[in-house]
């Protein structure tokens, strides 16, 4: 395999006829492309030292990491972008999010490092203005259950209880062919003011040695027709953000 072990050598590792060195481990995880916050768990589980610092992103050594995220986030004017970390969380943000975030969360929502997942789920959050709320929440929900539930500890099962209680009235679909309409699925959102249709890409920092970096998310927003480009533009010079 991979990792350089016989499928003999690794039986035995499975059947707890052979104890595997730390180096073992780490290539067994390294071919498996087990994440980093999990490779640490299983050198726990095996006696040895953790490998992979988790640094918070405020921390003096993340300032040049800092400085491209707000690159990516400021040439994304005049559109929305966020910097995620593994639960969803903000931790950071440009203008234009915040602008639109104004219009369509309870502003008691929209707090520092708010969570982006509570912000859409929650009664009174953007699930609100959201006319395609059926397709959209499936989607959302489908991707909290299959991130969330597969972290095992506290801070992720109790987020993801919350969005189960908020997300209870989510429709669940029946199996269907995939049609050429699903490769995109804007989110159609309505106020009394707008009208917008959105569509976002993720983005990750490739080949990241510390577990912070791993799990960070940019998420940026694009308008999906050109009169949602028009809106998204006049949006960035009304209000200010949270007026």
């Amino acid at each position: 395999m991979h990792a350089g072990f016989s499928a003999r050598h690794i039986s035995f590792i499975e059947t707890g006829k052979a104890q595997p060195s730390r180096d073992a481990v780490l290539a067994i995880a390294e071919s498996l492309e087990v994440p980093l916050r999990e490779r640490n768990r299983l050198l726990s589980a095996g006696g040895f030292a953790d490998v992979y610092r988790e640094t918070q992103l405020a921390a003096a050594d993340m300032g040049q990491v800092r400085h491209v995220l707000q690159f990516i986030l400021d040439r994304h004017m005049p559109y929305g972008a966020l910097v995620l970390d593994r639960l969803s969380t903000c931790l950071m943000g440009n203008e234009a999010s915040a602008r639109l975030l104004s219009h369509l969360a309870d502003h008691s929502l929209l707090t520092p490092n708010a969570n982006m997942l509570r912000v859409v789920f929650h009664p009174r959050g953007v699930r609100r203005f959201i006319v395609n709320w059926a397709e959209v929440s499936r989607v959302l929900l489908d991707r909290a259950e299959r991130e969330l539930a597969a972290a095992p500890d506290s801070a992720a099962t109790e987020l993801l209880r919350e969005i189960r209680l908020y997300a209870a009235d989510v429709p669940r679909p029946q199996a269907r062919r995939l049609q050429s309409a699903d490769v995109l699925l804007p989110v159609q959102i309505r106020t009394d003011a707008f009208e917008l249709s959105v569509f976002s890409t993720i983005m990750t920092i490739g080949t990241p040695q510390d577990i912070t970096l791993q799990e960070l998310r940019i998420e940026t927003f694009f308008p999906a027709d050109e009169a949602s480009e028009q809106t998204w533009r006049r949006l960035a010079v009304d209000s200010p953000a949270g007026g």
